[in-house]
């Protein structure tokens, strides 16, 4: 298991108890020195943990734990949380800020606790067999234990091939392997070695028994808040280093970038670089569609004195490689890849990213309009509608989506026939296997209230797959993700805003766009689109170079491929002709399929 282990590092930690054992691997390259141990022991007591956490707060929690100040500084989190488990026992993540997954094994008890943060950072799989319980922050570490099978779960086979994404937070593509959901625990018990182990599941983060603040709060009030708490969970994913920061241009990325730099700074400590997903310009100005793109980011760089370095610039063989890689363990996207190679060379090993935003402060207020038609505030919807210029087609579109949530586009599009998902559809799934399997339906929720439709957006399994792939291959590279839209506190206030701080008339994303005044010029801040052509369409360009090359090692390995029964391999091999793909509005089968398949 420990070789297993995608980290860097080549110090590896273990210790055996009677019929407990824990193992890690250091994620720092060779050369870097030892990181902080994640093994913490309290022999007197037979407790043993096992962490890859980084807590924030520490203060407060050091000062509820009763920890003297004068012995905070040489705590690790890790003896925090076993300090936690003494206190608190299967409570202690309710008092835990910050991202991990840890293992605490209590020998008195003879229970094993585990759990994860609140939305996911920090990857936690494991497998039940006849006779143990394994765990891992990897996959591949899972699945080298004696007695866990690698056979595919067919179910989430299908459900890739028919969707843009997997929603499921506990399936992976392995039957034997699940996930520990986000906000989640196990409680695992054997009564004796003999006995198998019993694994049970909670929830403890519960957000939606958050309640909505009182009216009146003013937006000055809200916009002081929010960014209080923003630069605290900056701040706090500054510890350790070299810290570089994602950069695209956009609202979430480039406040995070400015934030990240003022802290370092005060720090005395030099500002991040900064790494881009547009492709490098290489001495000619961008075309004029993709120049704003290039101009935002110039932008945040020349106001705090960063260096940005452009990473996307695939050639066709690393489209190949990157799609014959085996789709089901986590892999990041393309230009994720390109990035952390150039973080790499950089010796960054900490990776600020704006992923969360849109689930939480930066929420765009979907939701918002039915929520005032629903509960009867018709005066203030009127004025909405007048302020967002399509009143008409605002109004029936709300009304429309609280009849079904795709009714509105279908409404739009009736003049274009809606293909079977399975026979002649877009989706490349085998019409046989999927019969046999009988994929899910993809049943998107109304959008029937703003909080209603961030709990939902929270709890897909969307974001902790994307988390769990960058988590994957940044440990390939040495490198530790954070997220400081997704801090708990930053969610936990998101939660609880009134629905009106989300959108106002023509604008969504309100609050942060009022917030970050201090921190972006108004064309990051106003900008009201969303799209990265810079970013896609090099991406896409690349792709259609390297689709040649992908037929042919598809047709050499032929009835070599296991996973051919799975692909509609004739359509399959059809849509990879260049000038049928560039054509085709929907890469996202072609991708899903070339992901899954053996070739």
């Amino acid at each position: 298991m420990l070789a297993a282990l995608p980290g860097r590092g080549t110090d590896a930690a273990r210790w055996l108890g009677s019929d407990v054992g824990f193992g890690c691997r250091a994620l720092r390259p060779p050369g870097e020195g030892r990181a902080e141990s994640p093994l913490h022991f309290d022999r007197e007591a037979g407790l043993a943990v096992a962490a890859d956490a980084r807590l924030d707060d520490r203060d407060a929690l050091s000062g509820s734990l009763g920890v003297h100040r004068s012995e905070r500084a040489a705590l690790s989190d890790g003896d925090l949380i076993l300090r936690a488990w003494r206190r608190w026992g299967r409570h202690c993540p309710n008092h835990l800020l910050g991202d991990y997954a840890f293992a605490v094994w209590d020998a008195g008890r003879r229970t094993l606790f585990c759990a994860r943060d609140h939305a996911g950072v920090k990857p936690l799989y494991y497998s039940l067999t006849a006779r143990s319980f394994v765990f891992a922050s990897a996959v591949e570490a899972v699945l080298a234990a004696p007695g866990v099978s690698g056979t595919l779960d067919e179910a989430t086979v299908a459900e890739s091939l028919t969707r843009v994404g997997l929603s499921t937070t506990t399936r992976t593509f392995f039957r034997a392997v699940r996930k520990a959901p986000p906000g989640h625990a196990l409680t695992v018990e054997s009564a004796s070695p003999a006995r198998p182990p019993r694994v049970r599941v909670e929830r403890y983060w519960r957000p939606e028994e958050r309640a909505p603040r009182p009216r009146p709060v003013s937006d000055a009030v809200c916009a002081e808040e929010l960014l209080d708490l923003y630069v605290r969970a900056v701040e706090d994913r500054l510890r350790g280093g070299p810290v570089g920061v994602h950069l695209s241009g956009g609202l979430d990325s480039s406040s995070v970038a400015v934030l990240a730099a003022r802290g370092l700074r005060r720090r005395g400590r030099p500002p991040p670089p900064a790494f881009s997903w547009l492709p490098p310009l290489c001495g000619s100005p961008p075309g004029e569609a993709h120049a704003p793109e290039y101009a935002r980011i110039d932008a945040v760089c020349a106001r705090e004195g960063l260096r940005v370095f452009h990473c996307q610039s695939l050639g066709v063989e690393d489209v190949v490689s990157a799609m014959r890689r085996d789709g089901a363990y986590p892999h990041a996207t393309f230009h994720d890849e390109a990035v952390h190679r150039r973080a790499e060379e950089q010796g960054v090993r900490v990776l600020l990213s704006g992923l969360g935003g849109d689930e939480g402060v930066s929420f765009s207020g979907r939701g918002y309009h039915a929520h005032l038609l629903l509960g009867g505030r018709w005066w203030r919807l009127a004025a909405e509608c007048r302020a967002h210029g399509r009143p008409v087609r605002l109004l029936a579109g709300t009304a429309l989506g609280l009849v079904h949530p795709r009714l509105p586009r279908k409404v739009v599009r009736l003049w274009r026939p809606k293909p079977s998902p399975y026979r002649g559809g877009h989706w490349l799934i085998d019409p046989a296997f999927a019969r046999l399997v009988k994929p899910p339906p993809d049943k998107p929720g109304r959008a029937a209230g703003v909080r209603r439709t961030q709990l939902r957006w929270l709890r897909q399994g969307h974001l902790s797959g994307r988390m769990e792939g960058e988590a994957a291959s940044g440990a390939r590279y040495g490198i530790e993700y954070r997220y400081p839209l997704l801090d708990r506190r930053l969610l936990e206030f998101a939660l609880g805003l009134p629905p009106e701080q989300f959108r106002r008339g023509r604008w969504s994303r309100w609050l942060m766009r009022s917030a970050t005044a201090p921190l972006l010029p108004p064309d990051i801040r106003w900008n009201p689109d969303k799209e990265d052509p810079a970013r896609y369409e090099p991406e896409r360009d690349a792709f259609a170079r390297a689709l040649p090359a992908i037929r042919q090692a598809i047709l050499a390995r032929g009835e070599e491929m296991a996973r051919a029964r799975y692909v509609d391999v004739p359509r399959l091999l059809e849509r990879l002709d260049t000038d049928r793909y560039l054509a085709w509005d929907r890469p996202s089968p072609i991708m899903n399929a070339l992901r899954l398949l053996d070739f």
